[in-house]
């Protein structure tokens, strides 16, 4: 396949930039999975990427997501519907830098289009910043969903770098 992406980073350097949605969706709540559990990774990242290109870790044996899920630089967190998972997020803490990575960040199907992107973001930012953070930052790409560039926009991250791949 020969297709071109377009690529954004953005960056958020303070909290009180964030931009929180008006609304805050009843009954959904995120928790951060303790102890890690590879599991949820491979689970998330197999299901909410198959709609956006995420192929890089389908080859990755139990071991390789033992070993990235447990990396104490890892925090991955879920949102839940009473019982059910919603979405998550994966941050990757780089302590040297003083900044944090939003490395995956989605919703399953099912919950797409019903403004939790918003929630969900907004929680990854809070719990960015809550490590004595100086930047949080993430890049996107124009196979993510239709609405992702929006909604980082939207929460108060700005573009700081673009590009263009073929895939």
């Amino acid at each position: 396949m020969n297709k071109k992406v377009e690529r954004n980073y953005l960056e958020i350097n303070s909290l009180k930039d964030l931009k929180e949605p008006n609304l805050y969706p009843n009954g959904y709540f995120v928790e951060l999975i303790k102890p890690p559990d590879f599991q949820l990774n491979k689970f998330f990242y197999k299901n909410v990427g198959k709609e956006h290109c995420w192929v890089d870790r389908l080859i990755w044996d139990d071991k390789q997501w033992q070993n990235y899920a447990f990396q104490k630089e890892v925090k991955t967190y879920i949102l839940k519907h009473q019982a059910g998972l919603a979405g998550y997020f994966e941050l990757i803490f780089h302590e040297n830098n003083k900044e944090v990575e939003i490395a995956y960040l989605g919703l399953l199907k099912e919950y797409q289009n019903k403004k939790l992107g918003s929630y969900l973001l907004s929680s990854a930012i809070k719990n960015s910043f809550l490590e004595k953070t100086q930047r949080v930052w993430v890049h996107t790409c124009s196979l993510d969903h239709k609405n992702a560039l929006n909604n980082y926009i939207s929460r108060g991250m700005k573009i700081f770098k673009k590009e263009f791949i073929s895939i």
